[in-house]
């Protein structure tokens, strides 16, 4: 069915005079809402872990007709939510064609669209708003101007149309009045400057906006939602006190409360679907990715202030892959299977993403990130062997043996030294991992185990991921009498 055209169609049809005169941007919200919660289902899609706790109070603060705010740091899916808001619009919404502020048809507020309807009656023209063209997003930065924002007089407007100063043609109109009749959202609002900020004081307790002192009144309809960060009100600038109070609801995210939440929004956002050899992604590579970022959020060398964003396992996820898909391509495997050392080359996507503190600076960003992915490698590895009689493999290294896995070594090379650990093979089952895998399943597998191993210090490893045997305490010498000699170590095996 074709939408009405004009305002006489626009009369005879489902859209009610009195519904579009007095259903506001925030009526349409609250009535879709709860329309939706009466239906089965996620309120936002794609809005992973906020289920119990910040979107019932999203939704609260919808069906309060409030203006809010998303307060969290970094990471945490504050500019994905706002968008989603979008969601609780009706599909298509008319305006009069032509309008710059999209002006209902049934009560028009800026001069040139009443004068339009007073001549063209019911001929004027009406088009249509989707709900995307209804959601208009600012990034708050401290070069922002009021002009931006509200609107100002265009001189040149006025010179070419024969009009004062004053008239309402003059008018150059801010973002403000372009969302008109849907969602205005500003991004980090404590970097706009503190005068800025009063310029929304009208539209968000008056409902309207006055451009530049001359007797213009715009009376708008736009919910205003906000995010910032808590580190800003100190670092870049803050949000003042009568801005605050008018904004009705606050609302703060979070990260994930739970390794597998982290995984579902890493599994959701990262590029995963490649265009080359098939991916088989093992679930622990998946956890120790996870884990770095949990860890991290611990860490007392890495600024908790700061927060520890979403999207470094997101990036550390890509660059695993990637790292794992070049040594594919290099030796001809049709299967990508990550391993440990993947995560270890994925080590740009972590160091860019830490903000460190004192002793994280002295330490080194590359020094802080290999002691996250060792410590998120043991947690890991704890949920799979914890309580496993590993001896027999840490023996095979005591004896003298030793192996490199390069993280470029092709998956049946690195497979024949494998197979001498005694002992290692028959462990994989604990992650679901048999002889009839494939060789760059088993491989991964096995280097998961090594690798926990090495993050216990059971074992030992270079630099150039060879591992051997791990260093010993000397014993202690009892009193009176002389330190014990070691006994001989046997020939050193090695299996390149």
């Amino acid at each position: 069915m074709s939408l009405p055209r004009t305002l006489g169609d626009l009369r005879r049809s489902a859209f009610s005079e009195e519904r579009l005169q007095t259903r506001r941007i925030k009526d349409e919200l609250r009535d879709n809402l709860m329309a939706r919660l009466r239906q089965p289902g996620p309120i936002f899609p794609g809005i992973v872990g906020y289920d119990d706790t910040v979107v019932p109070q999203i939704v609260n603060a919808v069906l309060s007709r409030h203006n809010f705010i998303l307060l969290g740091l970094r990471g945490q899916a504050k500019s994905r939510i706002l968008r989603a808001l979008t969601t609780l619009l009706d599909p298509d919404v008319p305006y009069i064609a032509g309008c710059e502020i999209h002006d209902n048809p049934y009560a028009p507020i800026c001069r040139r669209c009443r004068e339009e309807v007073a001549k063209l009656g019911d001929a004027t023209a009406i088009a249509y708003l989707t709900r995307d063209e209804r959601y208009v997003e600012k990034l708050a930065t401290p070069d922002v101007t009021i002009a931006d924002l509200i609107g100002d007089i265009d001189p040149i407007k006025a010179a070419r149309g024969g009009h004062e100063l004053g008239s309402e043609f003059t008018v150059h109109y801010g973002l403000l009045p372009r969302a008109n009749r849907g969602i205005f959202a500003i991004n980090e609002l404590p970097d706009l400057a503190g005068k800025i900020q009063v310029g929304l004081f009208n539209i968000m307790q008056e409902g309207d906006v006055q451009i530049k002192g001359y007797p213009l009144r715009l009376p708008l309809d736009v919910a205003l939602v906000f995010s910032a960060n808590p580190e800003d009100y100190t670092a870049r600038g803050k949000i003042i006190t009568p801005l605050k109070d008018r904004i009705g609801s606050e609302i703060r995210t979070h990260y994930p409360s739970s390794v597998e939440e982290g995984i579902a929004i890493t599994t959701q956002e990262a590029w995963t679907q490649r265009n080359g050899n098939r991916l088989h992604l093992p679930k622990y590579v998946q956890q120790v990715i996870e884990r770095i970022a949990f860890v991290a959020r611990e860490d007392k060398k890495i600024d908790k202030r700061s927060g520890v964003s979403q999207r470094l396992p997101i990036s550390c996820m890509e660059n695993v892959i990637s790292n794992a898909e070049r040594r594919a391509i290099q030796h001809s495997e049709k299967l990508v299977v990550p391993r440990i050392s993947d995560v270890y080359a994925a080590m740009p996507a972590i160091t860019g993403k830490l903000e460190l503190e004192y002793e994280g600076e002295m330490k080194g960003a590359d020094n802080v990130g290999r002691e996250l992915i060792r410590t998120s490698i043991a947690k890991t590895y704890d949920d799979y062997f914890n309580g496993v009689n590993m001896q027999q493999v840490v023996q095979w290294f005591d004896l003298g043996g030793e192996i490199q896995l390069a993280d470029n070594a092709s998956a049946n090379e690195v497979m024949q030294s494998l197979r001498g650990i005694q002992g290692l093979m028959d462990k994989l089952g604990k992650v679901a991992v048999g002889p009839k895998d494939s060789a760059e399943t088993q491989v991964s597998a096995a280097e998961f185990v090594l690798e926990g191993l090495y993050a216990h210090k059971r074992i030992g490893r270079s630099e150039e991921r060879v591992f051997t045997a791990g260093e010993k305490q000397p014993k202690r010498a009892e009193p009176g009498f002389g330190r014990e000699e070691p006994p001989a170590r046997p020939p050193r095996r090695t299996f390149n």
